[in-house]
């Protein structure tokens, strides 16, 4: 299609997180999100009208057999992202599929196998990668700005209340890393730009059996080291301090950026403690559009372009969240194969 046709996306289920991508790609002029399935056809209706979406569809494989929608937005629970993936890309769909992508390596693999034999784009959900603070961080980082990166330490936690949230659900694929946890490994991956070799973490667990906090180390082949955590049990943070050989970068990695939250990287030039730091202020930008817009450029125009996690870099992911959660169980080190 013409590369400024708008991109027909149907999404998978009528929970708030739907309701939050649908309401931020209102009134975009590249996407239209034009309809939405549930497994309950009343509730589908509902959702439907609440939000101005012009169709609805009392199941998922209704909405995958309709050739008029273009690409799916999957952000069903963990444990049903590799099936209803891979039934989308089977139906000549292209996927933007939630984090955490799959509930392991082996389902992120069967899922890019599709996208290959169908010849259709699927990807992994960050918002905060569309971010122009993002794609800023990655542009200095290639420059050189503060020399080979050494150290990363990245960190996201929330307070979670215990009783209701499917995140606690060992069942549907929960846990601290597999929801928190995933921002700062995706954020490493992207900055040591490689497959990792080996991990160690440690972690607290909730009485349903998921991790309820989780601290790890990761150590890239290049020589890169990175400290990530995350957490159901802190106050809200999400923060990032990237350490090179002549300087220093510390930023926020929010999904999304306002004037409450401002995107600013503070960037150290330098390597003495009293080296003039530079405060680079970036345009806000509401995560679920610009990325929504960058998976639309994406599909038009191929991969170019794109800000988020490619294919490889999401198996590495998933990769990196098995060894973690493997680790904090057994309490060995574990090593990743290349």
């Amino acid at each position: 299609m013409p590369a400024d046709e708008k991109l027909r996306i149907g999404v998978l289920g009528a929970a708030n997180i739907a309701r939050n991508f649908t309401a931020a790609l209102r009134g975009s002029a590249t996407v239209d999100v034009c309809a939405v399935a549930s497994r309950d056809e009343a509730k589908a209706a509902a959702f439907a009208t609440e939000n101005g979406i012009a169709q609805s569809f009392g199941s998922y494989e209704a909405m995958l057999a309709d050739p008029t929608i273009e690409a799916i937005y999957n952000p069903l629970p963990n444990n049903l992202h590799a099936e209803w993936t891979i039934k989308a890309a089977n139906s000549g769909k292209h996927v933007l599929c939630e984090k955490p992508f799959a509930a392991n390596s082996a389902e992120a693999k069967a899922m890019f196998d599709a996208a290959t034999a169908n010849k259709v784009y699927v990807v992994e959900a960050y918002p905060y990668r569309a971010q122009p603070q993002t794609i800023k961080l990655a542009e200095l980082l290639r420059e050189g700005a503060v020399g080979k990166v050494q150290l990363i330490h990245a960190s996201f936690g929330f307070p979670l209340p215990v009783s209701g949230n499917i995140r606690w659900d060992p069942a549907l694929a929960g846990g601290a890393l597999m929801d928190a946890g995933s921002y700062p490994v995706s954020l490493v991956r992207m900055i040591a730009g490689e497959r990792p070799s080996r991990v160690h973490a440690m972690a607290r667990f909730a009485d349903s059996g998921v991790d309820h906090t989780l601290a790890g180390t990761i150590e890239f082949p290049g020589g890169v080291l990175a400290q990530i955590s995350c957490s159901f049990g802190t106050a809200r943070h999400r923060h990032a301090l990237i350490v090179g050989d002549a300087g220093s970068i510390e930023t926020t990695f929010y999904n999304d950026t306002s004037d409450k939250l401002p995107p600013q990287i503070v960037l150290k030039r330098g390597i003495a403690l009293d080296a003039p730091r530079e405060i680079i202020d970036l345009p806000t930008a509401a995560g679920f559009r610009a990325q929504g817009e960058a998976f639309h450029d994406l599909v038009r125009s191929g991969w170019a372009n794109w800000p988020g996690a490619t294919p490889s870099e999401t198996v590495d992911i998933m990769l990196m969240i098995d060894a973690l959660a493997a680790s904090a169980r057994d309490g060995k080190v574990v090593a990743i194969s290349p």
